[in-house]
């Protein structure tokens, strides 16, 4: 039978940071398993060292074997090795027993005195930023894990890119170790201000933010002048978006997004999910970008004219389709079949022939069709009187895959 490998949890000040028992499990170990930092703080370690370098999977394999040979292994491991670390992927894989220490989330909120049970916690390390603007956006309370390329500094400019200036920042850098720095910055501040790469940041509101909830009114997006009109009207919007059943973690897709209205939506949805745009106007797309600014939406947006470019994007759970530009078949064959098994495309049309044209291409590309004509009317005052101003009938068509079944 093999034996459990111990993950063990350690802190920047080393063997400081060890219960007597777990120092004795490291000591009568014959292999020893972390990152060059941890295994620099056990000089004297009489068994093997393996640094963790590379694809997990490879070490993965590695201890495997050992195991196998009934090896006794000890694998360190920063802070708490299930917090953004590597315990939970070790744990799928491997017999394992975990021996968490304290979180450098834990250790920069005692900092400042702070609880952080009601934190929005969020990594950045070795991951990319995007998306991150409509994720912490309104939030009170902010732990951000950072790393060499997403630092501090550089995360400053990326929220004041999106005019998120309501928070006090607070860097901790190197906790438990001999050179721990804590600082408060203002993010203009923090712009400029150089750290070492371990190191926490935390964010704390000093000002109430504007937030949209579902159905943005119209007049709020920036759109062409004097060609107002040219985006998703938000009763059409908001019925779309019902139809496409985003979930917090879906991966949109938006063609011919305009003014961005229906992605920006639905990036405030889908926040721990991705958005992806396109779009072939100049000004449009100008606009677009204003509109993520103002709503403080981090989405993907490219040039282009569909289905070009689309092979840029993942496989999506949710498709909006608000134009075609006369190229429906090629646009609904690629989207019908890189749509995945649950999910739903959303098609507005505007006119019978495109109706019909629609449903037939959903039909012939294997997908289930519902379609809802919706026909509002707004309230318009006309001297001391209210009339009603309809706008242009829309057909809502909506498709998806028989039973969540690819075709």
């Amino acid at each position: 039978m093999t034996t459990n490998i111990k993950v063990i949890g350690i802190g920047d000040d080393g063997k400081h940071s060890l219960l007597p028992i777990y120092e004795s499990w490291i000591s009568n170990s014959e292999i020893l398993v972390g990152g060059e930092r941890q295994l620099a703080f056990f000089p004297d370690y009489d068994g093997d060292k393996i640094v963790i370098k590379g694809a997990l999977s490879t070490l993965v394999t590695s201890l495997q074997h050992h195991q196998e040979s009934n090896k006794v292994i000890v694998v360190l491991a920063s802070g708490d090795p299930l917090f953004y670390g590597i315990g939970q992927y070790l744990a799928t894989k491997l017999n394992v027993e975990i021996y968490p220490y304290i979180s450098s989330i834990q250790q920069a909120f005692a900092k400042i005195n702070e609880s952080w049970q009601d934190a929005y916690v969020v990594s950045v390390h070795g991951r990319s930023m995007k998306g991150l603007a409509q994720k912490i956006n309104g939030k009170k309370k902010i732990a951000i894990l950072t790393d060499v390329e997403n630092t501090p500094a550089k995360i400053a400019r990326y929220l004041r890119s999106f005019q998120i200036n309501e928070y006090r920042a607070f860097v901790a850098e190197n906790l438990g170790g001999e050179n721990e720095r804590c600082q408060y910055f203002e993010l203009e501040e923090l712009e400029n201000a150089e750290f070492s790469p371990l190191n926490v940041l935390i964010l704390k509101q000093t000002s109430q933010p504007i937030t949209y909830s579902f159905g943005i009114d119209d007049e709020e997006f920036h759109q062409r002048k004097p060609e107002k009109g040219l985006l998703t009207k938000k009763e059409i919007r908001t019925l779309s978006l019902s139809e496409l059943k985003l979930k917090e973690n879906s991966i949109v897709w938006d063609i011919g997004t305009c003014t961005g209205s229906v992605a920006i939506e639905a990036c405030l949805i889908a926040k721990e999910g991705q958005v992806f745009a396109i779009e072939k106007n100049d000004h449009d797309l100008e606009n677009c970008r204003a509109n993520m600014v103002k709503f403080r939406t981090d989405f993907t947006v490219v040039q282009g004219k569909a289905p070009e470019r689309l092979d840029e994007f993942p496989n999506p759970d949710a498709i909006f389709i608000g134009g075609t530009a006369g190229s429906m078949a090629d646009i609904l064959s690629v989207c019908c079949h890189r749509l995945n098994e649950t999910g739903r495309i959303v098609l507005n049309a505007v006119t019978i022939e495109n109706l019909a044209q629609a449903v037939e291409l959903f039909k012939e590309n294997g997908l289930e069709t519902t379609i809802t004509l919706a026909q509002v009317s707004r309230s318009k005052p006309i001297l001391n009187l209210t009339r009603f101003d309809a706008l242009n009938p829309i057909y809502i068509i909506t498709a998806k895959h028989p039973k969540g079944e690819r075709t």
